[in-house]
């Protein structure tokens, strides 16, 4: 392995040491090319399987490696920007050149839960529209996302169909424009459901984005819960001076 003086590397893990070189190992590789076999790996660098695995297991889980069972493991593409502002999924994916699309799951109007009325600032049980949807960026699912709407909204399954965007379809179509978002990040670990519907591994790291949308007046149109893959996403926020 790379030169270190034997303190450090009696300080820092054996799989951090081999994570470092495997980094080393794959700079300057095209996305998509398979790297050597964890055995191969082991080998090269005389180490046990067991720290070759942990160590690829992180660079799969930050994104810098994927690995697709029976195929083996290659360098990830880089990850997807995606831009948190007035925009919807969709707008941010085609200022960057990529393909947004959706798989819908579920379309219904329900009862609104404690949770769903108080950000939506209605009385518990009220009918709230529930949309579920896997997103897409240039065919791979990147996130789980549930929004919560007030009311019913007639025709909006086919309204959606013609758009795809939400934020499209509930402004031209139902004069709802968001005027003020308000979103909340954190962290999470994938569980069964996501890595069905996200193909990911068992605990993968995932960011969770709760927004909270409000029209021109101030009432709260929108209120989403969007699970995105944390080894294919990364966000940026900006704001603009008032100065």
């Amino acid at each position: 392995m790379s030169n270190m003086s034997s303190d450090a590397a009696q300080a820092t893990p054996k799989y951090y040491l081999l994570k470092t070189e495997v980094l080393g190992l794959i700079a300057g590789l095209h996305p998509g090319t398979l790297i050597p076999t964890e055995r191969a790996l082991a080998e090269k660098y005389a180490t046990s399987r067991t720290t070759v695995r942990q160590a690829i297991s992180e660079l799969v889980a930050e994104g810098k490696l994927g690995r697709i069972q029976g195929h083996g493991t290659f360098v990830a593409p880089p990850k997807v920007t995606h831009v948190r502002q007035l925009t919807s999924f969709s707008d941010d994916a085609r200022t960057q050149g990529l393909q947004a699309d959706s798989t819908l799951l579920a379309l219904n109007v329900v009862g609104s839960d404690a949770e769903v009325a108080a950000h939506l600032e209605l009385d518990q049980g009220k009918p709230v529209t529930r949309l579920e949807r896997i997103r897409l960026i240039d065919g791979e699912p990147l996130a789980h996302e549930i929004a919560w709407l007030p009311g019913k909204l007639p025709r909006f399954k086919s309204n959606l169909a013609k758009t795809g965007s939400l934020y499209a379809v509930l402004s031209s179509v139902y004069g709802i424009r968001i005027a003020d978002v308000e979103d909340t990040v954190e962290t999470a670990l994938a569980g069964p459901a996501d890595v069905r519907l996200l193909g990911i591994e068992m605990g993968a790291p995932l960011l969770v984005v709760h927004r909270l949308a409000r029209d021109e007046s101030g009432a709260p149109v929108e209120w989403t819960r969007s699970a995105f893959r944390g080894d294919r996403f990364r966000f940026v926020s900006r704001v603009k001076s008032g100065n």
